[in-house]
C-alpha cells in the first residue's frame, strides 16, 4: 500500500485528511489510532474506494488505483477483506452463506469450499448457528461472522475497523490471533481502534490519525511514513 500526498474533506476541502503520506510492505501488521472523529473509519473508505480521494494518490498491490473504473473495483476488492464497523451481513442469507459468499463470487463450488467455511465459523463462535440469518444474531456474533467472511479468501490485504469492538475481551484476543496467524501466512494487516492498550499489546506497527495528520509511533522499523516516490 502507498498513499502520497492524500486528501479528502466535503465540499471540496481536505479538511478529514491532510497530506497523508504512507507505505505499507507487504507483509506488515499494523494498528490504526486516532480519537473518535479523526478519519480512521474514512482512511479505510478511501482505501477499499468507497471514497474517493481530493488530492493525492492511492497505490494497492503495486498499481496506482486513483482513479480506475467504476467496473474494475469489484476484482480489486476480491483481494481485500474489509470487516467494516455496520458489518455490511446479507439479512437474507445464512451465516453460512454470508461467509460463502465471496468464495462462491471467485466462482468456487459449494463442494469445495463448504468444509473451510464450516471450520471458519467454529473458529470464530458461530459452529452452531450455520443456518442463522443475520436478523437473529447478536452485535458480537454479526462481528464474527462479518471478519470470518472478510477472512475466508485468506486475502492479501486485510483492513478492520474496531474488530473487537462488540465482542468480550476473551473473544477479542482469539480474533487477534485470527489476524495474527493470517499475516504469518502474507497478508498485510492494518486494524483501526479506539483501544490504545489492545495496540500497545502485540508490538506491531502502529499509525496515529489525528487532526487530519497521519504519524507514526513505535516500532520505527516496521513501516514509512515519508514522501512516496
Amino acid at each position: 500500500m502507498r498513499l502520497r500526498n492524500l486528501g479528502f474533506g466535503y465540499s471540496g476541502r481536505p479538511s478529514v485528511l491532510r497530506d497523508v503520506n504512507l507505505i505499507l510492505p507487504h507483509g506488515s501488521f499494523h494498528f490504526l489510532t486516532g480519537p473518535s472523529g479523526a478519519g480512521k473509519s474514512t482512511l479505510l473508505r478511501l482505501l477499499t474506494l468507497d471514497e474517493r480521494p481530493i488530492s493525492g494518490r492511492i497505490g494497492l498491490f503495486g498499481q496506482d488505483v486513483t482513479h480506475i473504473p467504476r467496473t474494475a473495483i469489484p476484482s480489486l476488492r476480491r483481494r481485500i477483506g474489509m470487516v467494516f464497523q455496520d458489518f455490511r451481513l446479507l439479512d437474507h442469507l445464512s451465516a453460512f452463506d454470508n461467509v460463502a459468499l465471496p468464495l462462491r463470487l471467485n466462482g468456487e463450488k459449494p463442494r469445495e469450499y463448504a468444509q473451510d467455511v464450516a471450520e471458519m465459523l467454529r473458529w470464530v463462535g458461530l459452529g452452531g448457528r450455520f443456518d442463522a440469518l443475520p436478523p437473529s444474531l447478536s452485535g458480537g456474533e454479526k462481528q464474527r461472522l462479518a471478519i470470518a467472511r472478510a477472512v475466508i479468501t485468506r486475502p492479501r490485504l486485510i483492513l478492520a475497523d474496531e474488530p473487537t469492538g462488540s465482542v468480550d475481551r476473551d473473544m477479542g484476543e482469539k480474533l487477534m490471533r485470527l489476524f495474527l496467524s493470517l499475516n504469518k501466512l502474507g497478508a498485510t494487516v492494518l486494524i483501526a481502534t479506539h483501544d490504545d492498550e489492545m495496540a500497545g499489546r502485540y508490538g506491531a506497527g502502529r499509525l496515529h490519525l489525528e487532526n487530519g495528520q497521519l504519524h507514526q509511533v513505535q516500532p520505527q522499523s516496521a513501516f514509512s511514513t515519508g514522501n512516496v516516490a
